[in-house]
């Protein structure tokens, strides 16, 4: 007998963190059938992961299920949907659907890497609907922090899934599409079997303020402002360079544009037109040449990035913009969980040179792109869905998402997790298998794999150091000269201001010493006596075992 056709959802990434954005759509039966992906994102490395730029998910199954995968869906341009692309797509090679200002943005960025491949992109108008495979798609355009961000209706022989990609509710966004009520009520009525759904500010409650508002409080701030006014906020969030840029304009301002990433975003913004009426930016050699009270610098490096256009100016190392005492600097941006240190150190620098520094805690200068607790409820009230996922946040958002979710009566709310297959229909929402997961690393320009011994090896690197030996042996096994030694992150002198380079000197000698003589004519034997002897006597005196490389030549 044939087993039933089955529609799950499977996520590979953002779902218990934030960022790295992979959802999973499958249709059929006994293990076969098709797949969409929705989004291909990353996240940020931290100081837990050193040298690592960039985290992506493990795509394994989707290489393996290649043949089956319809495509590939780009909710919106933010770096955790769309920044993995250009190193998994290569591996896939799939169609991508995308709409006009997310499908700009990936060739503008495409543009400034070197090596980045050109990905053939189906263009969706914004609002536009697509077959791809069995999975019919609409683009259902949503009120966030970058243009042309959409929510997914996937509709399928076996019911309606809404995927909500990032959204809020806004009646007046200063630039781009609301989330209209009528379109989603109307999905409601058609009959909408789950929403896989934001959790980001579950735990805020009520609704967020309006860009519009935002707009008003930068205009009263830099009118205010005796100085300069720099600003600083993600480079994608045009709606805000509008804002800042036309409240720069009402007090007689120029803009000037600092940074790669913010001038790129410019470009493709003029080119779609959604600058329309806003006066030309000025490049970072004209900041000088303006009065101190007629400029505002809009900024990269809002999280604190230690190469971005900000820190360079905290660090007074930027070669073309300054800001002096009694300048104004505007954080219009949200902290991301784990850039707290790097921001607030350059928040004290600013401070410190008697920079006047404003954030959301002191007045409006930011809203979030993502729903508050009554924006979801106004959302689940207009879909009606039989199931809710929440997906896009870590334990404590997706938690209070569910919780949100059953206190509105919805019946079933299902918490899954990467990997986690959950069959969406037939019969109850559930999961009902796992597939492989996980995390891949960009590392320079390499990318490893989470399980490599990359990461854990520079971790112990940076506890302990490296102590480098290099010895010449005869054929009797005899030292033919003295041996080379070299040390890294090791404290110069050990106790009793003896140096650390002779105790591993004397460590190397002890270890050729206690093998019998006949055994120093074997490389390995050698190498682990030594490595066992400076390791140890380090210990000794450290408190600490270096990791040790030891180089034996035979002569």
């Amino acid at each position: 007998m044939a087993k039933a056709m089955e529609l799950v959802f499977a996520p590979l990434g953002g779902v218990g963190e934030i960022g790295m954005n992979l959802a999973l759509y499958g249709l059929g039966s006994g293990g076969g059938g098709d797949w969409l992906c929705v989004d291909m994102g990353v996240a940020f490395a931290d100081a837990e992961l050193p040298g690592i730029d960039l985290i992506m998910p493990d795509i394994r199954f989707l290489e393996e299920e290649r043949k089956n995968l319809a495509g590939i869906v780009l909710t919106h341009g933010h770096e955790d949907h769309v920044g993995a692309l250009f190193d998994l797509w290569p591996r896939l090679k799939v169609p991508v659907y995308a709409t006009p200002f997310t499908a700009a943005l990936i060739e503008s960025k495409r543009m400034g890497e070197l090596g980045a491949p050109q990905i053939p992109i189906k263009i969706v108008p914004s609002g536009g609907r697509v077959q791809i495979g069995p999975f019919d798609v609409e683009f259902l355009p949503v009120a966030h922090s970058i243009p042309e961000s959409h929510a997914l209706a996937i509709r399928t022989p076996l019911g309606l899934v809404v995927h909500t990609g990032d959204w809020k509710l806004d009646p007046t966004p200063v630039l781009g599409a609301i989330t209209d009520e009528k379109k989603f009520r109307a999905l409601g009525e058609e009959g909408v079997r789950a929403v896989i759904c934001d959790s980001t500010n579950a735990v805020r409650e009520g609704q967020s303020p309006s860009e519009s508002e935002v707009a008003k409080s930068l205009t009263e701030i830099v009118r205010e402002a005796k100085g300069r006014v720099a600003l600083t906020t993600f480079a994608s969030n045009v709606a805000r360079l509008r804002s800042a840029a036309l409240a720069a304009a009402a007090c007689g301002r120029q803009v000037v544009v600092v940074g790669r990433a913010m001038e790129r975003i410019v470009n493709v913004a003029r080119e779609m037109r959604l600058l329309d009426g806003v006066p030309p930016f000025r490049s970072a050699d004209a900041y000088q040449s303006f009065p101190r009270d007629q400029v505002v610098v809009l900024l990269t490096g809002s999280q604190g990035e230690p190469r971005a256009a900000l820190a360079r100016i905290a660090a007074d190392d930027h070669p073309e913009i300054v800001l002096d005492r009694g300048d104004t600097l505007i954080f219009s941006s949200r902290t991301i969980p784990g850039n707290e240190k790097a921001v607030n150190r350059i928040i004290n620098a600013m401070i410190d040179q008697g920079i006047h520094v404003l954030t959301d805690r002191d007045r409006l200068v930011h809203v979030s792109g993502h729903p508050r607790r009554g924006e979801l409820a106004r959302m689940y009230e207009w879909l009606k869905p039989q199931v809710v996922v929440p997906v896009h946040g870590e334990a404590l958002h997706l938690s209070e998402n569910a919780a949100l979710a059953r206190s509105l009566g919805i019946g079933e709310v299902v918490i899954c997790g990467n990997g986690d297959v959950l069959r969406l229909v037939p019969g109850p929402a559930e999961v009902i298998d796992e597939i492989p997961s996980g995390r891949l690393y960009r590392d320079g320009n390499l990318i490893v794999e989470e399980a490599a011994s990359t990461v854990p090896e520079r971790k112990r690197l940076g506890f302990a150091g490296i102590v480098s030996v290099a010895l010449a042996l005869g054929s009797r096994g005899e030292l033919e000269g003295d041996p080379l030694i070299a040390l890294s992150g090791l404290p110069e002198a050990a106790a009793a201001g003896r140096s650390m380079q002779q105790l591993v000197l004397d460590a190397v000698h002890d270890g050729l010493k206690s093998l019998p003589k006949a055994r120093r004519r074997d490389p390995d034997a050698v190498t682990q006596a030594v490595e066992r002897s400076v390791r140890g006597s380090v210990n000794a005196v450290w408190g600490k075992k270096p990791r040790c490389h030891v180089l034996v030549l035979q002569v």
